[in-house]
């Protein structure tokens, strides 16, 4: 079996280096808040380019305690508004909502699956006070368009990092585009931890001193708390794992766009909808990561059995859209025909920097089988 990711195999190959990393921690009897966290926190603001990293416990609390830290600020009130993708996963609007916000979705982009700026625009309203751009699948939204749409209209930018480590745009990325943006460390992301970890990125001091209370209690000092805060911190042997392999980040998303460029080159088969629309140079080696590939077909749940079948694990992400979900009855109701229509027909494809040529040149051959008449 093709295995979608083998995160055993990918973290064996720096298995001594991470075990060194642990028993570094365990042997210096400092395990919340020390220099494993302040190290990978300069380590990766360097790496995106910001002024600031604030290592959170988990992807969900990173968008959380950025709209709550506006909300401190006074930037951002109960009932305000924010636009965001109806195609993301449900965590980017669990943190809208869990703020008291209200969320906008609005239609994605139908090629790239990312926020569609003619959309935000249409969906400006009096109440709108920000914009969560999410880079599905490891591709970047088109930062360029939403952030004049921000500056035009006075609105705080938001990026949803959490698929996208290391992709650009114009040299700049993941992280440096909005007013802030949130990372997910999970196991399998990009750049992923041992556990959960999760991290803030800002160039904005302000917001930066905020996120750091708010992390901890509410506290900048031990003992006084500013802040209604919550205990959301990246603790040092998660900060020493991603200390090691953020150095091996980038020759990892290499190694993806390797394999995807074998799939976009060699997938023929009609019924299957690619990543990218034609004429778009298929392989763009600064915008896209790789973190997921995610092919369309009608016939998808046929299509995931026929692949099984032959020996190729795949995944779906995600097969139901938040405004559909159990959590929002307020929302189902709500149409967005294309999200749906993504929600229906989309499949990952295996995609990891251990894919060897062989074995993503296996999945195209089982894509191309897959015949009309099944």
């Amino acid at each position: 079996m093709i295995s979608f990711l083998d995160l055993k195999k990918l973290n064996a190959s720096i298995g001594q280096e991470l075990a060194d990393a642990c028993k570094r921690v365990i042997d210096s009897g400092w395990y919340i808040a020390g220099k494993e966290l302040s190290n990978f926190e300069t380590s990766f603001s360097e790496y995106c380019g910001v002024k600031h990293t604030v290592g959170v416990a988990n992807g969900l609390d990173a968008l959380i305690l950025t709209f709550r830290a506006w909300k401190e600020l006074g930037k951002l009130n109960d009932g305000d508004e924010v636009i965001v993708p109806a195609n993301t996963y449900i965590a980017s609007v669990l943190a809208i909502t869990e703020n008291k916000l209200t969320p906008v979705f609005v239609e994605p982009d139908g090629h790239t699956y990312n926020l569609c700026p003619v959309g935000v625009e249409q969906a400006i309203t009096p109440k709108t006070k920000a914009i969560l751009a999410v880079h599905l699948y490891g591709q970047l939204a088109d930062m360029e368009q939403l952030s004049r749409i921000a500056t035009r209209h006075n609105l705080i930018l938001l990026e949803d990092s959490a698929q996208s480590h290391g992709a650009a745009l114009y040299g700049k990325r993941a992280g440096n585009w909005g007013d802030a943006s949130g990372f997910s460390f999970y196991p399998g992301k990009n750049l992923g931890a041992l556990g959960d970890a999760g991290a803030i990125t800002t160039n904005d001091d302000e917001l930066a001193q905020v996120l750091r209370a708010l992390r901890n209690y509410g506290s900048h000092e031990k003992y006084k708390n500013l802040y209604k805060g919550v205990n959301s911190r990246l603790d040092e042997i998660q900060a020493a794992m991603l200390s090691v392999k953020l150095k091996y980040l980038d020759a990892q998303t290499f190694r993806r766009r390797k394999v995807a460029q074998i799939y976009m080159s060699n997938l023929k088969n009609e019924q299957l909808v690619l990543p990218l629309p034609h004429g778009v140079n298929p392989v763009d080696l600064e915008s896209h990561v790789w973190h997921l590939f995610v092919v369309r077909c009608k016939r998808r749940d046929e299509l995931q059995k026929h692949l099984y079948e032959r020996g190729v694990q795949t995944l779906i992400h995600y097969p139901i859209a938040p405004h559909k979900q159990g959590a929002y009855p307020e929302f189902n109701d709500y149409s967005f025909p294309l999200t749906e229509s993504i929600h229906d027909e989309i499949l990952s494809l295996p995609m990891s920097p251990d894919l060897t040529d062989e074995e993503a040149l296996a999945v195209v051959a089982a894509c191309n089988s897959f015949s009309e008449n099944g």
